[in-house]
């Protein structure tokens, strides 16, 4: 049985500085997501923002992904904005007190 969304791109371009994620947040891919978004915001100016509205799943690994990114992003001088994160990721988010960091 394949695997239909390893065919598909994990970021969607959807204008200058702002991409869709559309894959899961889950431990057994954030080290290929980390890469894949450090790239993203090396090459971007100074904002850019991952609208996280095509995650069907987060654990949390995938929350510690989205704190790095911002972390990384902060390190270079940029800042990076999450949209519409998913209602089951902002609950994560809300046990471990983080909240605030991906519902900018």
């Amino acid at each position: 049985m394949s695997d239909s969304s390893a065919a598909r791109p994990a970021f969607v371009r959807e204008g200058a500085a702002r991409y869709r994620l559309e894959a899961p947040l889950r431990f057994a891919n954030v080290g290929t997501l980390r890469h894949l978004g450090l790239d993203l915001i090396g090459a971007a100016g100074t904002e850019l923002t991952f609208d996280l509205s095509g995650v069907p799943a987060a654990d949390s690994a995938g929350l510690a992904l989205l704190i790095d990114w911002l972390a990384q992003a902060r390190a270079r001088g940029k800042t990076l904005h999450y949209a519409q994160p998913p209602e089951s990721l902002l609950a994560l988010a809300r046990l471990s007190d983080v909240e605030p960091l991906i519902s900018t």
